[in-house]
């Protein structure tokens, strides 16, 4: 964990700490290496940005320092917002590349508007920070306003009128989650996290509510909608039940069957609806149909019905081990929290291999699962409600600060998030070459592997640390030695993958993620996978 920013004195900003310059290099060196790459009007925007946002970071850590941002935010930690300004609109740069190179025309356009979007999400946090900082920073508000005129003019003459309007309405979701998540979540999110998380449910929402008006000519994959559909679904009804138990009190028997009831009023008499409509389909014969349709599938699920009965033992077994007499204070140790990333290093491969289509599907209905059941530990519904509360308890780290716990569901994003974003038609025409062909596995490497590597070893047999920081350089080494190995046994197993002598570029990528998992501060289970795949996608 990177160390916090010392107290500014009276009048004056802290200087900026070593471990945070350390941070923003990293991303800078992905910025221009992704710049280098693309080399056109949008990379020169991105790199306006990542500018404006390394100065407006400074501010919003001042905020959180002294206690004056808007909302409560995660304190262990510093704002984060360069590192998360960056995601989008990298993503959407290489994503434009990639459909540019497999002549798609639609989603080489689709990318250019996730990268606008990225861009205009961020500049409104940016905005945000400056508006209420006092005294007002002059230049700093100088700065910002030049890059996000240039922005602004860019994609004024690069985008029609439909996808403006597209970047508005996701800005305008953007601003109201905001508002609600925010106030009912606190000390649940980084400013940068806010950022990141929000601003992809608000595109997400935007996706799914623009494919349900034009359902009559959209000609999707079920499973794109059903992604859509399930994680829409699951934050309106998290919505839905915070507002609702501001009035009743959640961990009543009367409560838990409403809520169970609800539950079901929504899911059969909404999301299934809703999905039927974009399907044409029955959804849950659909979803049978396709998870019984082969012979491999069934192998697999069944394999994966193993796994995650090993970690409901391990859970088990761990609280078991628990001292009686210190059962709020004991937590488990690094290695015990690690298991889970073996674990679910083990679902992922197989299912890369084989099946990625089950995968994918497979990896919403868990995300689907994993948000209910913390709805039920954070509500309290009866009869589970107090039981997850007092296993998972014993899991927590400081950065589940707030009345959410979301590691968990952030190691499932940061491990399937590679496999939903990359579009498929994109990458249909042969199979991915060179550096591309590992985009898939950008989560197991990532934060299977090489944050897991690192976290044992370093924390086992490691005594020189990167300065500022609580990471030693032994685990960084050993992380980016593992993924090394990793990717030597993917190359001997998966016979898909064809690196076409880029090796030079796949190990800086590594090099370069296992720094930024040394200095960052942010959740490194969901922002280390997706840096690697920008830069496994450039």
């Amino acid at each position: 964990m990177t160390r916090e920013y010392a107290p500014p004195a009276s009048g004056t900003g802290a200087p900026l700490s070593g471990s945070v310059l350390a941070e923003a290099a990293v991303v800078f060196a992905v910025v221009l290496s992704i710049h280098a790459a693309v080399w056109d009007r949008y990379s020169w925007c991105a790199v306006a940005l990542a500018v404006q946002a390394f100065y407006v970071q400074y501010k919003w850590d001042r905020l959180l320092q002294q206690g004056s941002a808007v909302f409560q935010f995660r304190t262990s930690a510093n704002s984060g917002l360069l590192p998360a300004s960056m995601v989008m609109p990298l993503l959407g740069l290489v994503m434009k590349e990639r459909c540019q190179s497999a002549g798609n025309p639609y989603f080489e356009r689709f990318g250019i508007v996730v990268a606008a979007t990225g861009m205009a999400v961020a500049l409104f946090s940016s905005v945000l920070a400056l508006g209420i900082t006092r005294p007002v920073p002059t230049n700093t508000c100088v700065l910002s306003g030049l890059a996000g005129g240039i922005i602004i003019y860019i994609m004024k003459h690069s985008l029609s009128v439909g996808e403006v309007i597209e970047v508005l309405e996701v800005l305008l979701i953007f601003v109201y989650l905001n508002m609600i998540l925010l106030y009912l979540l606190p000390r649940c999110f980084t400013p940068g996290e806010a950022l990141l998380v929000l601003g992809g449910i608000s595109f997400v929402l935007n996706q799914l509510i623009k494919r349900s008006l034009t359902v009559v000519e959209s000609q999707g994959d079920p499973v794109d909608f059903f992604l859509l559909v399930v994680v829409v679904g699951m934050v309106l009804m998290g919505i839905f039940f915070s507002t609702l138990f501001v009035f009743m009190d959640s961990g009543t028997w009367a409560s838990s069957i409403f809520f169970h009831l609800m539950t079901c009023v929504l899911g059969l008499g909404v999301v299934l609806p809703w999905l039927h409509r974009l399907i044409h389909k029955n959804p849950l014969l659909w979803l049978l149909q396709f998870l019984f349709q082969t012979e491999t599938r069934i192998y697999l699920l069944i394999y994966w019905s193993l796994l995650a009965t090993l970690a409901c033992l391990v859970v088990l077994y761990q609280n078991a081990k628990r001292p009686s007499s210190e059962s709020k204070k004991h937590q488990a140790p690094t290695i015990a929290r690690k298991y889970f990333h073996f674990i679910v290093v083990a679902t992922y491969i197989p299912g890369i291999i084989f099946d990625r289509t089950l995968l994918y599907v497979a990896a919403t209905v868990c995300l689907a699962v994993f948000i209910f059941l913390e709805y039920v530990r954070y509500f309290r519904i009866k009869p589970l409600g107090h039981t997850l509360r007092s296993l998972l308890s014993l899991f927590l780290d400081e950065r589940d600060s707030g009345p959410l716990i979301l590691t968990h569901i952030y190691l499932l994003l940061g491990m399937s998030l590679p496999i939903w974003l990359v579009p498929r038609p994109c990458t249909q025409k042969g199979s991915l070459g060179g550096a591309r062909a590992l985009v898939p596995y950008a989560g197991v490497l990532a934060v299977g592997v090489g944050d897991t590597v690192a976290s044992i070893c370093g924390s086992t047999m490691g005594e020189i640390h990167w300065p500022g920081t609580k990471k030693t350089f032994e685990g960084t080494m050993t992380s980016i030695f593992a993924q090394i190995i990793s990717v030597a046994l993917i190359l001997i197993f998966d016979s898909g993958v064809d690196l076409n002598y880029s090796y030079a570029w796949i190990l800086g990528s590594i090099s370069v993620v296992a720094l930024l998992e040394a200095y960052t501060t942010q959740i490194d289970n969901l922002l280390l996978p997706l840096y690697l795949l920008i830069l496994l996608m450039a």
